[in-house]
């Protein structure tokens, strides 16, 4: 079982390292046709921690860097909604034009029956993306101040040559304090393709992964990002029942033995806008699969596997059963995608009625 430094010794009961976007939502129209567009913040690692924050209570912090100009303003206004602490985000001088330093856009559509959901990323040179060893005061947010969980991600570490050695520097202050590591896989091939695809997707995710206590994925992660095959499970997944899962996993964890606990999203794409839905979590040798939901009616998909880390880490961080936790993140995550954006709007007691099965029948 995981061993969770308590809430006395802690200020913070997660800390995120990762990007935060600026999201330009076309809502029903696509991206090329669309006149207007709504604006949300996220990114895979500050969505767990905005979730954690929001939907679960607890106190989480992000670790990042804006372009300081309107752009990130505008990011860091949305971030304050969500609540997740600002105190260690970097703000780095903008040259008027971004021709050295930006913040990162992302246009997302969110598709319908037979047409995916599209998104279109403009994150080159990034203040977050020039992070380098040394810019971040590790020793003062792991020891000084505290933090119960640290969560990174494929993302982060997919965003420039300098981005990987910055989350190994974490990973390792975290483990010296004695503070659980989680990691999402979250293979991008479009953030990979234009430096060395899948290869280098696997070398610095195998890098990374031998620091981690619970390594997050979906359906393809294993494969793509740490480069796994098994026999008996097809290249896209699609045959991922419990028992090539178990056998997949007992791969993964021969050859990091530090890995604690492993999950993934099990998502069956029937449509757009209809998906059969469920988890598992292998914790101590032993396989918990969460309810199976099927046709469940997609809103917006983008940010649903961030929002099953944030169940799943949350049903850690209060001591429930892998059971309960793979459950919550599974009916977090199910919520999370009935909602427009990357993050949640979903409340505890929504989880845990939809943990309980309970119908959507009208409340009043």
């Amino acid at each position: 079982m995981l061993k969770i430094r308590s809430k006395a010794e802690c200020k913070w009961d997660l800390i995120s390292l990762g990007e935060v976007m600026l999201r330009l939502d076309p809502g029903d129209d696509r991206i090329h046709t669309a006149r207007s567009f709504r604006a949300w913040e996220g990114g895979g690692e500050y969505n767990v921690a905005r979730g954690l924050r929001r939907c679960f209570g607890m106190e989480t912090a992000i670790v990042t860097a804006f372009a300081d100009n309107s752009v990130g303003r505008l990011v860091q206004d949305l971030i304050y909604q969500g609540g997740v602490d600002q105190s260690h985000v970097r703000w780095v001088p903008y040259d008027g034009v971004g021709r050295s330093v930006r913040n990162g856009l992302n246009f997302t559509e969110r598709g319908f029956g037979v047409r995916p959901a599209l998104g279109c990323s403009d994150r080159g040179h990034t203040a977050v993306s020039q992070l380098k060893t040394g810019d971040v005061d590790w020793n003062t947010i792991f020891d000084q101040e505290g933090a119960r969980w640290f969560h990174t991600g494929g993302i982060f570490a997919a965003l420039s040559e300098t981005t990987p050695l910055v989350a190994q520097e974490a990973m390792a202050a975290a483990k010296q304090s004695g503070t659980v590591i989680s990691y999402d896989l979250n293979y991008r091939e479009s953030l990979w393709k234009g430096s060395g695809g899948k290869k280098r997707a696997q070398e610095v995710n195998r890098d990374l992964a031998s620091y981690v206590d619970v390594m997050i994925g979906n359906e393809e992660d294993f494969t793509a990002a740490l480069g796994f095959a098994v026999e008996g499970v097809d290249e896209n997944l699609s045959n991922l029942d419990p028992d090539n899962f178990r056998r997949m996993i007992q791969t993964v964890v021969a050859a990091f033995p530090n890995l604690q606990v492993v999950a993934t999203t099990l998502r069956n794409v029937k449509s757009a806008t209809v998906n059969d839905w469920s988890a598992l979590c292998f914790c101590d040798g032993k396989l918990y699969q969460a309810a199976r939901r099927e046709n469940l009616a997609i809103f917006d998909r983008i940010g649903g596997g961030d929002s099953f880390a944030s169940g799943l880490i949350y049903g850690f961080l209060t001591g429930r059963e892998p059971q309960w936790a793979v459950e919550c993140g599974a009916a977090h995550g199910a919520l999370a995608m009935t909602t427009p954006g990357d993050t949640s709007m979903a409340t505890l007691s929504e989880v845990e009625k939809v943990m309980k099965g309970i119908s959507a029948r009208v409340a009043r």
